[in-house]
């Protein structure tokens, strides 16, 4: 797993996994609720995408999936995001994805 960001959203998307399924989705989803104390308020699912949305310190963020670009995170209000929203997603991303490779690791061990 590497994180890249991207902007094209109008704000600060962390890629988690770009080649990424439904199994690294729910496994972000479980490290997030379990780690993070996250609760997720909205979740929409439907046939090629998933965006479940949560408030991190504050911020109001959207864990996507989608068949065609991975697993991404990124501020629930895209193109209204303030730059606090976008360096908080940049946070729990990093954060996230240093759990996704002890978690790697672990298995590998």
């Amino acid at each position: 797993m590497s994180l890249t960001l991207r902007t094209t959203l109008g704000c600060t998307e962390a890629v988690i996994a770009d080649d990424g399924g439904l199994k690294e989705f729910y496994r972000a989803a479980n490290i997030l609720s379990q780690d993070f104390n996250v609760s997720f308020s909205h979740k929409e699912d439907d046939f090629d995408t998933i965006d479940w949305e949560f408030r991190f310190k504050g911020h109001n963020m959207t864990l996507h999936y989608s068949i065609y670009n991975g697993v991404s995170l990124f501020p629930t209000k895209t193109r209204d995001a303030l730059s606090k929203d976008n360096k908080a997603v940049v946070e729990l991303a990093n954060a996230l994805e240093e759990k996704f490779f002890n978690e790697g690791q672990q298995k590998i061990a």
